[in-house]
């Protein structure tokens, strides 16, 4: 009884730091449009540097993981569970690695004016991040029907993805000197849409740490996984 209850107590740990990863992750998907909006290079610039400060958590949620495996031997599902945690805090830390790239991308068009204004891209990011926020609240509550809304919600984020894709090729026909923006916004818009593919891989990692159905799960995450960062790519 002492130990599930130590099992138990660590298990509430490995959830407040989770939540508290996905809060950076979503204040770093914020401030990465608040800065492109803004072209505000020195924000960007702690978005760049402040991605290190979250690969330093995805570790130390990996040590407490890896801590839980070891010295609490948990049953099976609740191994299924540390073992989905594993998988989360990756795709987390690949969500905010595509803020540092916006910030990057940023900070190379600082100077420039921009060739159109920001409407649908600051949309990709508030769904992003909102898809984030639930996906971590539908783990931490063993949410099925929510984590499904998550998953659900990308859709969405693929539409105005080619909304924009067309959009910005439609200004490169018109305008042919603008091809280093319409390239540079393809990239953002494609890091947008990669987050929200992460946020729906932790959405379906939520689903098979309840059902214990993977083999859907693997399809979808194998997909995934072998798309480039081709902004052309649907």
């Amino acid at each position: 009884m002492v130990t599930r209850h130590s099992f138990e107590h660590g298990l509430q740990e490995l959830h407040l730091e989770l939540m508290k990863m996905a809060a950076m992750v979503e204040e770093s998907i914020e401030n990465t449009i608040v800065a492109l909006k803004k072209q505000d290079t020195e924000l960007a610039t702690k978005i760049f540097l402040n991605d290190d400060v979250i690969d330093e958590q995805e570790q130390k949620i990996e040590r407490m993981c890896l801590n839980l495996i070891a010295r609490q031997q948990p049953l099976a599902k609740d191994l299924r569970t540390i073992s989905t945690a594993l998988k989360i805090i990756t795709d987390m830390e690949r969500i905010a690695d595509h803020s540092a790239d916006i910030a990057e991308i940023t900070i190379r068009m600082a100077k420039e004016k921009y060739i159109k204004p920001l409407v649908d891209i600051p949309k990709m990011a508030e769904l992003a991040k909102d898809m984030v926020h639930r996906s971590i609240d539908s783990y931490v509550k063993q949410d099925v029907v929510l984590a499904q809304q998550v998953c659900d919600s990308d859709d969405e984020v693929d539409d105005l993805f080619s909304k924009i894709k067309l959009e910005l090729i439609n200004i490169v026909k018109n305008d042919p000197d603008s091809v280093d923006q319409v390239i540079n916004f393809l990239f953002i818009a494609k890091y947008l849409e990669r987050m929200a593919d992460h946020a729906t891989n932790i959405g379906e990692w939520v689903v098979f740490n309840v059902t214990g159905q993977h083999d859907h799960l693997q399809k979808k995450v194998l997909y995934r996984n072998d798309i480039t960062n081709n902004p052309f790519a649907t």
